[in-house]
């Protein structure tokens, strides 16, 4: 048996060839994180500017408003008289003023509408069909849908 020493087929490309995939590579991470170093100075910004009467949103879906806050903590008015404290890692969002201004603004409107309708428009109720025939008053049989594999 004999072994012939062939050298292996280039693409005539070199070097740039392999460097190309880890260039794409190592810009892709540079971005990402990046993007993530804006989300933490973001995040770092709304912890910073919390004051209270604030309403917030933790991370874990809590909603309150802020009390008091200190160095790592912030207490939270969860319901009324009920207090909690939570890092301030956990706040997830501030809940802007004019948001709970335009939902009370919308109630009030929608009271004042329904206040003008008329007491016999208010007291009307749809009741849906129930099955009656409206010519001889008997009640028609509510189509049977065909048994699945659980009933006997």
């Amino acid at each position: 048996m004999q072994l012939l020493a062939v050298p292996m087929a280039s693409s005539g490309g070199g070097g740039i060839t392999l460097l190309l995939p880890l260039i794409l590579i190592v810009g892709m991470i540079w971005f990402m994180s990046r993007t993530q170093k804006k989300q933490r100075q973001r995040q770092a910004d709304t912890v910073a500017a919390l004051a209270p009467g604030s309403k917030v949103i933790t991370t874990s879906g809590l909603v309150g408003i802020v009390e008091e806050t200190d160095d790592e903590y912030v207490t939270l008015e969860i319901s009324e008289g009920v207090l909690v404290q939570v890092v301030k890692a956990a706040i997830g969002r501030v809940v802007p003023e004019e948001d709970t201004a335009d939902d009370a603004d919308t109630v009030d409107e929608a009271a004042a509408d329904s206040a003008d309708e008329t007491s016999a428009d208010a007291a009307r109720v749809d009741v849906p069909d129930t099955g009656r025939d409206k010519a001889d008053g008997k009640v028609q049989d509510t189509p049977k849908l065909p048994p699945t594999h659980t009933e006997n």
